[in-house]
């Protein structure tokens, strides 16, 4: 039988969000749920450091 493992850093935002959110993740082992999850929650981290960035340059540019 072949298994094969989900890389999320792999997949984009909108395809982890659909296989967390889906009845699919019961298909999902909880290590790969959790990787899922963890890569979502650096992902929606970096987000926001580059919106406070972003706010920073728009302020210093006003």
């Amino acid at each position: 039988m072949n298994i094969t493992r989900i890389n999320p850093k792999e997949l984009s935002s909108r395809k982890l969000w659909q296989l967390a959110e889906t009845p699919a993740a019961d298909q999902l082992s909880l290590d790969e749920l959790s990787e899922i999850i963890a890569e979502l929650r650096e992902r929606c981290h970096d987000l926001n450091d580059m919106q406070k960035i972003s706010k920073i340059d728009q302020q210093s540019t006003a």
